[in-house]
Order: structure tokens, then C-alpha cells, then sequence
């Protein structure tokens, strides 16, 4: 089916009574939601059950698996959601590195690290002879999690890797030598579909797609669609994609469930069960420089990178 064709919408405003799941936490914001009412048989919507297992314990560290988090529309949650459910995997004992992917640097900003004025990034280690992954990764504050930071000099990455010889492959040839050391490495890629995310889906062992509840988010999904299968034709046949997950999720909005209904329609189990909700929590991490797991770690926004996290391992 087509995900992006719209139903006939169930009221004329866009808006109506929540019957959605909990949400994803525990401000004021997220109590006036669950206000609005909630079903909880309700299947894939805002359902924090334990439905994937709690992962056993590693007795040692590596391979690490790549997962590109990635969507060439802007502002559905990526960078977030790599935070987060880094900071969620390494709960649950994962050795964690975060590549920041993006020339804007978000995700270092989003963990503390003031960007610009960092001396060394990703691009040094990308572009520069001598400069070991060693060099450039960086704690990220929380406990069995990393960083590989970026700024804008990443930018210039994109117009030099042109000329180059295997431009596809330099992420995964920098990255090489630190696979040993970690049990998963996300890559947040930038909102384009342009040479760097060819070469974060070049190297990546899955695609997991960050899908906000809004329609036109739809839009894009076939492109991304097309761009892996190209990916998988012609430079990483062993690229998967890892599942599909629902952000911004509003359950006060019939658009909004009517949007998650229609890519779990098309999409059927690649979409995880976890279901990100607005909450002002998200953006209160962001200026304290820290994930959610560790900012509010009993909010419903916690528990549901915990149960994406525990569904990632899984898979």
C-alpha cells in the first residue's frame, strides 16, 4: 500500500480524544495528555510494555554493530533519539559509541560539548593522514557511552570526498579499528541524502528510520526506501533495515494516530513498539547537555528509549 495517501480524516479539525497508550512522560504536559484518555489494548501506540526481553548481561565487548540512524527530513526526532537510546543501550551494559554525522552538530551539542570549539572532529579523522578514531572520540559524560563529535567542518568533508577514491567508504574506513572496542556504534546522520549518508548506510550493519506522526514525514519514506535499496545493490548488499520508529507522537490528535496506523499498516513489524511522545522533557535534555535516561530517569520518556533499546537488542 501506499503510506502516504491520506485517509478521509476522522474529524474536520484534526484533532479529537486521545485513545492512545501512556505518555512519554511524566511532565505536566505529558499528565494532560494521558488526561485525554487511553486505551491500553491498543496495538504499537505508546505501549511501554516489557514485550522484549531484558538483555543478559555481556561477559565481553565487540564487534560492534553499526546502525545508521537516518532521515532525510529534518527535525523527526534523529538526534534525539540517537542520544537516548545510546544512553539506553549502554543501561543495559552495551559498550556505546555515538558518531555525530552531521556538519550542524546536534548530537555533540545535545551531550554538552560545545562544538565549535573543538580542535579535533570526525572531519580531522575523515581527511586527515596520522589521525587515529583514538584521537577524536571523546566521553560523552554517561557511564560505557562515547562520543565522536563533529562541527561544521564536516561540511567541507562532502566537497573533498567527491575526488576521492572509494568516497563511499571513508566513514567505514575510519571507523574500522574501533569496532573491536564497542558492542554497537549509531551513527546520526545529517537530514540529506547526500555523501555522507551514503557513507554512514555504506558502513552500517542496519537503518533504523526515525518517523515523526505527521504526514508529510510520510512523504519521504520512499525516497529513503529507494536510496537503501541502492545502497544494498551496489555498496553494502548486507545493509538491513533495523525498523521503523514513531516519534513526536501527539495522542491527543486523530492525525497523528491515523498517520502511526497507516505506517504500521504498511511497515507491520518493522515498527517498533516503542512510541516516542512529545514532551518538553526532550528539549529540557538538550540544554542540560545529558540524555533522558540520566535528566528524568523515571519519566515515561525514559522508559521508552528502555524499551527501544531492549527491542534493538533483540533484533
Amino acid at each position: 500500500m501506499d503510506p502516504t495517501r491520506p485517509a478521509p480524516p476522522a474529524d474536520t479539525d484534526g484533532s479529537g480524544s486521545a485513545a492512545a497508550g501512556p505518555a512519554a512522560d511524566g511532565s505536566e504536559a505529558a499528565a494532560a495528555d494521558g488526561a485525554a484518555g487511553a486505551d491500553q489494548t491498543t496495538p504499537g501506540r505508546g505501549r511501554h510494555r516489557l514485550s522484549a526481553p531484558e538483555p543478559t548481561p555481556l561477559t565481553s565487548h565487540g564487534p560492534a554493530r553499526v546502525i545508521a540512524v537516518a532521515n532525510q527530513k529534518g527535525g523527526v526526532g534523529k538526534t534525539t533519539s540517537t542520544i537516548n537510546l545510546g544512553a539506553a543501550l549502554a543501561e543495559y551494559g552495551r559498550k556505546v559509541l555515538l558518531v555525530d554525522f552531521d556538519p550542524q552538530g546536534a548530537l555533540s551539542v545535545g551531550l554538552g560539548v560545545q562544538a565549535h570549539e573543538l580542535d579535533s572532529t570526525i572531519y580531522n579523522l575523515l581527511m586527515e593522514k596520522g589521525v587515529e578514531a583514538d584521537d577524536v572520540i571523546r566521553p560523552s559524560g554517561v557511564e560505557n557511552m562515547d562520543l565522536l563529535p563533529s562541527n561544521i567542518d564536516l561540511s567541507a568533508a562532502e566537497v573533498q570526498l567527491v575526488t576521492e577514491v572509494g568516497r563511499e567508504q571513508a566513514l567505514g574506513r575510519a571507523l574500522k579499528r574501533t569496532l573491536s572496542d564497542y558492542d554497537i556504534i549509531l551513527i546520526d546522520c545529517q537530514p540529506s541524502l547526500g555523501l555522507l549518508t551514503i557513507n554512514a548506510l555504506a558502513c552500517a550493519d542496519a537503518v533504523l528510520i526515525p518517523l515523526a506522526c505527521e504526514f508529510f514525514s510520510l512523504r519521504g519514506v520512499a525516497l529513503l526506501m529507494d536510496t537503501i535499496d541502492k545502497v544494498q545493490d551496489r555498496l553494502n548488499p548486507d545493509l538491513q533495515l533495523l525498523g521503523i520508529l514513531a516519534t513526536m507522537f501527539d495522542q491527543r490528535t486523530l492525525h497523528t494516530k491515523e498517520v502511526h496506523d497507516r505506517v504500521v499498516e504498511a511497515f507491520g513489524d518493522l515498527v517498533f513498539e516503542a512510541v516516542i511522545n512529545r514532551t518538553i522533557k526532550f528539549p529540557e535534555t538538550t540544554v542540560a547537555g545529558e540524555p533522558i535516561t540520566t535528566w528524568a530517569p523515571s519519566s515515561n520518556g525514559a522508559e521508552a528509549y528502555r524499551m527501544l533499546a531492549r527491542e534493538v537488542i533483540a533484533r
